[in-house]
């Protein structure tokens, strides 16, 4: 076998070298070319392509460096955005991962000396958050894709509904409250002595509510107690009997509190909608023109949410998966009887069963078929709030 063989040790440790990362100083960033070793860089200089390469950029340095600069930030930017997003991470972890690639833009060709010159021109030019510590520079990238900034300002918009919400029905209590106290005279408790005539004897203590258990427990323990103790008890029978026949006749004239509180969330809860409505293993319908004939109007089954906003969908015809916003799918209406998801408003994550179709008013009408609520009716529900079960 000789020398020169593809399959020589020589030549296959050739092959594997040529492969990963070379010295930075015996490569030309002009020509992008790696050279192994000085001999073989010292020709590449001497070369005609490497001379034309020159007298090219001899004509305009700035315009040749401007692009490298360019492909650099570009590059380690994505690579910050996509693989750590908005985290605060050291500077040299992102390069060593970004320089770890062959093909990679070098910064000795860029307008950039060091890494930390690079570092606090992010920070100037408002690309990223940059801070030094005693460990070195730390990075963090600022999103400013529009979508991103539109979920935050949706989010912080519901965070400030929900306190003000909040606020509302603590108010609503404390009225409700105030309104109950009224014409009410708080009954000051009487404490009396505990005397016992016999120190051997046992003192028991029966707590159980009621007012029959009451008075059981004061016969037990009147031969332990003494007089003033089981008038203290008697009392309390008395009071807790007068209060419980008060309260049946205000509650035929008025509701509790509780009861109105109880009907506030409960409609709340009903009225309640949201701007994201996917949930996994409905069946959609593809509506974009932008993936072409092949997809448009056609069904599938989603498979993942993503983000609340975003679907993995899985075509039923031909397997095909998908990833669309939910503004390329809208919600698919099956015949009467078959099971449907509830995915917006107060019955949210219910699965029920379509009874009937009102196609004049764009509505439906089912039964709830599971949780809590498992039987209830419930009409006039819109198309897009319902889709069919997969």
């Amino acid at each position: 076998m000789g020398k020169s063989d593809f399959l020589s040790p020589k030549a296959i440790a050739n092959r594997i070298k040529s492969k990963g990362l070379q010295k930075l100083r015996w490569y030309c960033q002009m020509c992008q070319k790696q050279c192994r070793d000085e001999n073989g860089f010292k020709c590449h200089c001497m070369s005609e392509s490497h001379q034309r390469q020159l007298l090219l950029a001899s004509e305009n340095p700035q315009q040749f460096m401007d692009y490298f600069s360019e492909e650099f930030r570009n590059d380690f930017l994505e690579l910050l955005r996509r693989r750590f997003g908005t985290k605060r991470v050291h500077n040299n972890i992102v390069y060593n991962e970004y320089i770890s690639h062959r093909e990679h833009i070098h910064m000795n060709a860029t307008q950039w000396e060091t890494l930390t010159d690079f570092t606090k021109w992010l920070g100037r030019e408002g690309l990223c958050k940059v801070d030094e510590t005693p460990k070195g520079w730390y990075i963090q990238y600022i999103d400013r894709d529009p979508e991103t900034i539109r979920r935050q300002q949706e989010q912080e918009r519901k965070k400030k509904q929900d306190l003000d919400d909040e606020e509302k029905t603590a108010k609503f209590i404390e009225q409700q409250v105030r309104r109950g106290l009224e014409g009410k005279e708080l009954e000051k408790p009487v404490y009396t002595e505990l005397n016992r005539e016999n120190d051997e004897e046992k003192v028991a203590f029966n707590l159980n509510k009621g007012a029959s258990t009451s008075i059981a427990a004061s016969s037990k323990t009147s031969s332990g107690l003494g007089p003033n103790a089981l008038k203290m008890v008697e009392g309390a029978v008395k009071r807790k009997e007068s209060a419980h026949s008060s309260g049946q006749s205000k509650e035929k004239k008025k509701k509790s509190a509780l009861d109105e509180i109880m009907e506030l969330e409960e409609e709340k809860k009903r009225t309640a909608r949201r701007d994201y409505w996917l949930q996994p293993e409905i069946v959609v319908k593809i509506v974009t023109k932008k993936l072409g004939e092949k997809y448009h109007r056609k069904k599938a089954v989603v498979k993942e949410v993503i983000d609340k906003y975003t679907a993995v969908v899985k075509m039923i015809d031909s397997g095909d998966k998908l990833k669309l916003d939910q503004t390329h799918l809208e919600t698919v209406i099956p015949a009467p009887g078959k099971k449907v998801m509830v995915l917006n408003g107060g019955y949210r994550g219910n699965e029920g069963i379509l009874e009937s179709i009102n196609e004049k008013r764009f509505s439906a009408t089912i039964v709830i078929d599971s949780g809590p609520l498992k039987g209830r009716r419930v009409e006039d529900i819109l198309y897009e709030d319902i889709s069919k079960l997969a």
